[in-house]
C-alpha cells in the first residue's frame, strides 16, 4: 500500500529531520578557554566562552582580570578570526574593549584593545575537563590558620594589613591578599567570618572561583552577593546574618562542582563553575591551586580555616 504525504507534511518532515543535524554542527571556537592577557606588565588571568545561538550566531561570556562574566551579544568570525565588544565595566573611563583573536592549531591568540586605547597581547587555551569523583576519601582535616600568627601563609603585595588580634585572623582595611602556601585539588573548607557594616571579601578557591563575602543581609539572592560564586553560580537563598555577627560557609569543591553550605542551609548544592571568576591569580585550572583571602576590598575576620583535602 503507498502512502502519499502532502508538500507541506513532506517539508515538516525533512524540517524536523534535519534540525538534529543542524543542531549538531559546531564551530571550532565553541567551548571554554582560559586566557592570559600581558596586562600591567605582568600575565593576568582572564576566560571566555563560546556558545552557539540559533542558526549562527556566536554568543559568550568573558571575564577580565577582575569584574564578573559579562555578557557577550554576538561574536563576529571571518574563517578563522573572530572579534566582539565588551563594554567597560570597573575600567578606567574610556571606549569599550575590543578583542580580536584567531584560532590556530587548538589556541587561540589575539589582541585586546583597553579602554585607554592601549593593545594588550593574549594568547588561550581551551578549559580542561575536570574529573567529578562521587564518595571520595578524604584526609584528615587541616587547619590553615593555627590562631597565632601568618604562619603557612604568604602575601601578594608589600601592603600587609593581616594580623592576629585575640586569636581572630584579622584583615582591618584594604590591602594585600592573603594566600595559602599549601595548593589543593579537590577539598571541603570550613571556615567561620565576620565584617562590619559595607564590608565586602571573598574565598578563592584554588585561588581561582571566589565565593563572595560581603554584608547583603536581606538583599535578594544574586551571584555577586554573599555565598555566591561571584558572577556565575546565585545562591538559592540569601542567608546572610547581619554584620557583626559570625557567619559560616561548609564548602565543598571537587572538579568544577561546588556545594556551598552557608549558616546551616545548602544555598549551591552540586553546581558546576563555568571558569575563573575576575581577580583570581592565574588560569590555570587544570592545576592545583591555594586558597585565597581577599584583602583588597574591606575589613574581614576569621575564626576558623579548615581544609579536609581528597587522598
Amino acid at each position: 500500500m503507498k502512502i502519499a504525504f502532502s508538500p507541506f507534511t513532506l517539508a515538516l518532515f525533512l524540517l524536523l529531520f534535519t534540525l538534529p543535524l543542524c543542531a549538531q554542527k559546531q564551530h571550532p571556537l565553541e567551548g571554554r578557554w582560559d586566557l592570559e592577557i600581558q596586562f600591567m606588565e605582568k600575565t593576568a588571568p582572564s576566560w571566555l566562552e563560546v556558545r552557539h545561538s540559533g542558526h549562527e550566531t556566536l554568543v559568550g561570556r568573558f571575564v577580565f582580570a577582575f569584574g564578573s562574566a559579562r555578557p557577550i551579544a554576538e561574536i563576529e568570525t571571518f574563517g578563522d578570526k573572530f572579534t566582539f565588544t565588551i563594554p567597560r565595566q570597573w575600567e578606567p573611563e574610556g571606549s569599550d574593549m575590543i578583542l580580536h583573536g584567531e584560532l590556530k592549531d587548538g589556541i587561540i591568540e589575539g589582541t585586546l584593545i583597553y579602554t585607554d586605547g592601549s593593545i594588550i597581547p593574549w594568547t588561550g587555551k581551551p578549559v580542561p575537563k575536570l574529573a567529578y569523583v562521587e564518595n571520595p576519601d578524604w584526609g584528615k582535616p587541616i587547619a590553615l590558620f593555627n590562631g597565632k600568627d601568618l604562619d603557612g601563609w604568604y602575601l601578594d603585595s608589600d601592603q600587609n594589613e593581616w594580623s592576629v588580634v585575640n586569636g581572630i585572623l584579622t584583615n582591618s582595611k584594604s590591602g594585600a591578599n592573603l594566600i595559602s602556601n599549601q595548593k589543593f585539588t579537590d577539598f571541603k573548607l570550613v571556615t567561620e567570618f565576620r565584617y562590619p557594616e559595607g564590608s565586602n571579601s571573598g574565598i578563592y578557591l584554588r585561588g581561582r572561583y571566589e565565593v563572595q563575602i560581603a554584608d547583603n543581609h536581606g538583599l535578594e539572592a544574586s551571584d555577586i552577593y554573599f555565598g555566591g560564586i561571584y558572577g556565575f553560580l546565585e545562591p538559592n537563598e540569601n542567608v546572610a546574618k547581619p554584620a557583626g555577627e559570625w557567619q559560616r560557609y561548609e564548602i565543598e569543591f571537587i572538579g568544577s562542582r561546588v556545594t556551598i553550605k552557608a549558616n546551616g542551609k545548602v544555598i549551591i548544592h552540586n553546581q558546576t563553575i563555568p571558569g575563573i571568576t575576575g581577580g583570581a591569580l592565574d588560569s590555570k585550572e587544570g592545576e592545583p591551586g591555594p586558597i585565597m583571602i581577599q584583602g583588597d576590598h574591606g575589613p574581614v575576620e576569621f575564626r576558623k580555616f579548615e581544609v579536609t583535602a581528597v587522598k
